[in-house]
C-alpha cells in the first residue's frame, strides 16, 4: 500500500522535509498542494526524516500538502517503440507524440557484475580521421570529450551520431539551451538518423532534478537494448551541467561542499553513471561518449580532473578539432592491430611529423630561418589539419589510412618517414 502524509515540516528551494517511514531512497512521490500535483525524489534520508526534490519546485506547496510515496523509484516504459522519441528529464514525451506503454523499468540500477562483462574488443567505426586512426573508440569504452565553452562540441557529437557503425543512439542532453536541442532534432531528423535514436532532453529552462534524472534514463534505455543483442552508443553533453545540479541541489540541503562546492561524492556520483559501460558476453554494448565542459579551460577542475581516474582515455577539442596532443584512447592497442597492418604504422609516423611540424610552427614564429626539411613539414602539417584534424571530414578507416600515404608521399622521401622497409614496400604510393 502506498504511504500518505499531510504533513510537511518545511520547504527550501525544490526541496521540502517531512517525516514517514519505511521510504527508499530514490524512491518517487506525488506532492500534492492547492489543487496542484508534482512528482518528487527522495534525495536524503536521516532516521524518519526524508527530503524530497520536488520536480516542478517547491513554490506552492502548503505545510499541509498531501505525500503519497509510490514504492518505487523512477521508471521508464522500453519498448522499440521508443526509436525515434524525444522525452524530457521526467520521461515525458517532448516530442508531442503519443505516451508510450510498455514494460516499466527502473533507472538509476547498479552497475553490470563485472563478470558478466567480457575484454573490449571491437571498433567502432566513426568516420573521423583523428578518432578511427589515431584514437579508436572501442565498444563498451567511456570517453569524456573535454572542451571549454565556444567548442563545437555538440556538432561533434552529431557527427558521431550520424556516422558512427552502432545500431542505436541514445542522446542525453544536460542544460541544453533550446538552440542545441533544435540542432540535434534537425540534423538527426534530416539525415535520417533520428530513427535509431531516442532523446532525452533538459533544457536550462527546465527543474534541475531532471538534469540529474538524465544519464539514468538514458542509460536504463541502453542497457535494455544491449541485453536485446544491440551495439548502443550513449552520447552525454555534458556532464559539467550534471554536476552543477548535484552541486545546487547539495547547496539546497546545505551539506558541506568540497572542492569549489561541488558535493563530496561527486567522484562516486559520475562513476555510477560512466560504469554502465559493458559489452555483454553473447548480447549487445554500451559505449559512453560524454561531453565535459572545463571552465576557463582548466583540466583540474573537479569535474574533468574527477573523471579522468574514472575514464579510459579522452578526446580534448580545443579551435573546432580533436587535438592529438593530449587525446588518449587507452583501448585502442586492443583493436588496430586488427585492423590494418599499417594501421599502427601511419598512425605513429604521423604524430611524430606533426609534432615536428608544431616545433617548427615556433621557430618561424620566432623569427628563425626556415630549411628545406622545415618547408616540407609545413606544408604536411597545413594538410594534416585540414584533411585530418578538421571534424567535418567523413572517410571510412580504410580511405583514411591511404589518404596518410599519400599525404607522406607529396611531403616526404620514403627515408624520412623512418617507417620500416617491409611496410614501405609494402604501402608506399607507386608514382606512374
Amino acid at each position: 500500500m502506498n504511504k500518505v502524509y499531510h504533513q510537511i515540516d518545511n520547504s527550501s528551494g525544490s526541496v521540502i522535509n517531512l517525516r514517514a517511514q519505511g521510504v527508499k531512497y530514490h524512491e518517487l512521490a506525488e506532492v500534492s498542494s492547492r489543487g496542484k500535483t508534482s512528482l518528487a525524489q527522495v534525495i536524503k534520508l536521516d532516521g524518519d526524516q526524508v527530503s524530497l526534490q520536488v520536480f516542478a519546485g517547491a513554490r506552492g506547496i502548503a505545510t499541509d500538502g498531501r505525500v503519497r510515496f509510490l514504492g518505487h523509484p523512477m521508471q521508464v516504459p522500453f519498448s522499440d517503440n521508443l526509436l525515434g522519441r524525444i522525452f524530457d528529464g521526467g520521461a515525458n514525451a517532448r516530442d508531442k507524440g503519443p505516451e508510450l506503454t510498455g514494460e516499466l523499468i527502473s533507472i538509476g540500477g547498479p552497475s553490470v557484475n563485472p563478470a558478466k562483462r567480457i575484454i573490449p574488443r571491437n571498433m567502432v567505426r566513426t568516420g573521423i580521421p583523428m578518432i578511427d586512426v589515431f584514437n579508436t573508440l572501442v565498444e563498451s569504452q567511456k570517453l569524456p570529450v573535454f572542451a571549454k565553452a565556444g567548442e563545437p562540441y555538440n556538432d561533434l557529437l552529431a557527427r558521431i551520431a550520424l556516422q558512427a557503425e552502432v545500431d542505436v543512439i541514445i542522446l542525453g542532453g544536460m542544460g541544453l539551451k533550446h538552440d542545441d536541442y533544435l540542432f540535434f532534432h534537425d540534423t538527426l531528423d534530416r539525415s535520417g538518423a533520428l530513427s535509431r535514436t531516442v532523446m532525452f532532453v533538459h533544457t536550462a529552462a527546465d527543474p534541475v532534478v531532471e538534469c540529474l534524472l538524465v544519464p539514468d534514463l538514458a542509460l536504463a534505455v541502453a542497457e535494455q537494448f544491449a541485453i536485446g543483442g544491440r551495439k548502443v552508443l550513449v552520447l552525454l553533453t555534458d556532464m559539467t551541467s550534471f554536476a552543477d545540479a548535484l552541486k545546487e541541489i547539495a547547496i539546497t540541503m546545505e551539506q558541506i561542499p568540497s572542492n569549489r562546492g561541488y558535493p563530496g561524492d561527486l567522484y562516486s556520483q559520475l562513476a555510477a553513471r560512466y560504469e554502465k559501460a559493458v559489452d555483454f558476453e553473447g548480447a549487445g554494448s554500451i559505449t559512453i561518449l560524454a561531453v565535459t565542459m572545463m571552465p576557463g579551460d582548466d583540466v583540474t577542475h573537479p569535474v574533468p580532473d574527477n573523471t579522468g581516474y574514472i575514464t579510459e582515455g579522452q578526446f580534448y577539442l580545443r579551435g573546432g578539432r580533436i587535438e592529438p596532443f593530449g587525446s588518449l584512447s587507452r583501448l585502442k592497442q586492443n583493436v588496430n592491430k586488427n585492423t590494418r597492418d599499417d594501421h599502427r604504422t601511419i598512425m605513429d609516423t604521423m604524430i611524430q611529423l606533426f609534432a615536428q611540424y608544431r616545433s617548427t610552427l615556433e621557430k618561424q614564429s620566432m623569427g628563425f630561418r626556415m630549411s628545406e626539411w622545415d618547408g616540407k613539414l609545413l606544408k604536411y602539417g597545413a594538410r594534416f589539419e585540414k584533411e585530418m584534424m578538421d571534424i567535418t571530414v567523413n572517410i571510412p578507416l580504410e580511405k583514411a589510412l591511404n589518404l596518410g600515404w599519400e599525404m607522406l608521399a607529396d611531403c616526404f622521401e620514403p627515408v624520412e618517414t623512418g617507417i620500416r622497409t617491409e611496410i614501405l614496400d609494402k604501402f608506399w604510393p607507386k608514382r606512374g
